[in-house]
């Protein structure tokens, strides 16, 4: 088995590092906002996310390409996922950012950011000024910087960027694997055609002495 120089591989595997760990930090911080708002979709698609980076770093580290392989699919699938949220926060195609699919119809939670986005005042009103039970409370928002279904977009864009940087350089690390094995295959058996001594072969000496036995045989 040929072997490659650790000298080659870290020229290209720790900016891949790099690459690997900053959406592994980004989706943790997501993560994070996502369990305070009980968006158990996107928490699961987080969770499949980091799983998968950590198979990457894992993959780079100890050069197991397949390793790779498996996180460039996963970054495709990855940035499918942001659009879909991107297009749901923005209510493109029929979608609407008030239902409850991304709590998988379990709750009527919203995304964190809804009351405790930058800039945001919560404020929770009796029941009696509205008219409504006493089991149910009202709550208002006001004075929001920045409304959160563009921070939920903005969290989105960052990933699918990330992504595309990961996915572009994890074909890279891909392809520089592949053209190590064909020189090592190649390198291998010149040096096997270099090494293996060819040794001269002895002619085979036929005995007469079948001539008069063969003669015998014709004369009968």
């Amino acid at each position: 088995m040929c072997a490659v120089s650790v000298g080659h591989i870290s020229k290209y595997s720790w900016p891949h590092l790099q690459l690997t760990k900053d959406p592994m930090i980004s989706a943790l911080e997501r993560q994070i906002f996502d369990f305070l708002g009980f968006q158990w979709a996107p928490i699961l698609g987080n969770f499949l996310h980091i799983i998968v980076v950590i198979l990457g770093l894992f993959g780079t580290i100890q050069y197991r390409p397949r390793y790779i392989m498996v996180y460039t699919v996963w970054t495709a699938l990855w940035v499918t996922w942001n659009v879909f949220i991107i297009c749901f926060y923005l209510e493109v195609g029929g979608l609407s950012k008030d239902t409850d699919l991304m709590t998988f119809n379990i709750s009527v939670h919203r995304s964190w950011w809804r009351e405790h986005g930058p800039g945001c005042v919560r404020r929770v009103l009796p029941p009696s000024a509205h008219g409504m039970m006493d089991d149910y409370t009202y709550v208002s928002v006001t004075g929001c910087i920045v409304d959160f279904q563009y921070l939920e977009v903005i969290h989105s864009a960052v990933q699918i960027l990330l992504s595309l940087v990961g996915f572009v350089y994890a074909c890279y690390v891909i392809s520089i694997s592949m053209e190590e094995e064909d020189t090592c295959g190649l390198d291998t058996h010149s040096y096997y055609q270099d090494h293996v001594e060819l040794k001269p072969v002895k002619p085979v000496e036929i005995s007469n002495d079948i001539e008069p036995e063969m003669r015998l045989l014709n004369l009968t």
